[in-house]
């Protein structure tokens, strides 16, 4: 029956999982541990669950939800600004682990978010070691910036910084590499990525390892999903900017790069680009479109398992 449906929302802290059940006033708190979430695990499979809810952390609910997936309950990842913006809709202001609870079981019962797709061992390392590629990135430019400025009595410092830097950058490029030859699975889909013009090994792996839904979602669902879809913002016989919002930051940024190169040498979106600027569109309205056109051929060469095509049409 529809009324026996139960919508869960756990509020996550280091130290504690928060969880509260909808319908229901029940709710009670137990610690974020192995052995409290196999706890949690046998109550809830005791009971017809319809969607569980917990917000990104950064990194706390990693393994609450790696548990949850890997006995089939369905659990979403959602981003805390929304569900704060549905509190505060709702005129619920006050905020506490358990009033927040509350709030995701509500959210998930309304909003019915995407349930996570959960990645293999392989794609999981993967992002890994992307994730601290891009940490190490960010790490050199900024001592590649303060050398600019730095005196000569701390230059040597910096260039022994930078120098490590580089090191481990080569090394982790390795690694990657390396991983996604040796996977199968990774290295198809690689393969299949990168024969796209534009295409290269960072978007392909970034791809690859943090965006496990490419290929099960339409054209629309993808675009939100990673955040290059338009929003309207209209009102009455206003007509309002539509802007992008949301999605994977991460992602997207890579996106952007590869979508530079795609406007220079993949036929398909060097048009799509000069069109839109000839239209009299912005460089940057033009780029995102052009971002939004490169993600849905990827998204199609996945679904289909159909490398790239002169003549493709997603």
């Amino acid at each position: 029956m529809a009324e026996d449906k139960v919508y869960v929302g756990i509020d996550v802290s280091k130290a504690w999982l928060d969880i509260a059940l909808h319908p229901g006033q029940e709710s009670w708190r137990i610690e974020n541990t192995q052995k409290g979430i196999r706890t949690l695990i046998q109550h809830f499979q005791s009971l017809q669950i319809e969607q569980i809810v917990v917000e990104a952390t950064g990194g706390y609910e990693a393994q609450l939800v790696d548990k949850l997936s890997l006995v089939a309950l369905p659990v979403s990842r959602v981003n805390p600004l929304r569900v704060r913006k549905f509190a505060q809709g709702l005129n619920w202001l006050a905020k506490t682990d358990k009033i927040d609870a509350k709030v995701l079981a509500l959210f998930g019962e309304k909003a019915q978010p995407r349930r996570v797709v959960l990645p293999s061992a392989a794609e999981k390392r993967l992002s890994a070691l992307l994730k601290r590629r891009k940490q190490v990135l960010d790490m050199l430019t900024a001592e590649q910036n303060r050398m600019d400025l730095a005196e000569k009595d701390v230059q040597a410092y910096i260039e022994k910084i930078i120098q490590v830097l580089k090191k481990q950058l080569e090394d982790l490029d390795t690694q990657i590499h390396d991983l996604i030859d040796q996977t199968p699975e990774l290295k198809q889909k690689q393969d299949l990525l990168q024969s796209v013009p534009g295409v290269g090994k960072v978007l392909s792996a970034t791809l690859v390892s943090q965006v496990p839904e490419l290929g099960c979602c339409d054209r629309k669902e993808i675009a939100a999903l990673v955040g290059v879809a338009p929003f309207n913002h209209d009102s009455g016989k206003k007509r309002g900017k539509r802007m992008i919002r949301g999605g994977r930051a991460f992602i997207r940024n890579v996106l952007y790069m590869a979508t530079l190169s795609a406007t220079r040498f993949n036929p398909i979106i060097q048009a799509m680009y000069q069109r839109l600027l000839t239209a009299g569109k912005q460089k940057k309205v033009a780029i995102v479109a052009c971002m939004r056109k490169l993600l849905t051929i990827l998204n199609a060469i996945i679904r289909t398992q159909t490398a790239w095509q002169p003549a493709f049409t997603p």
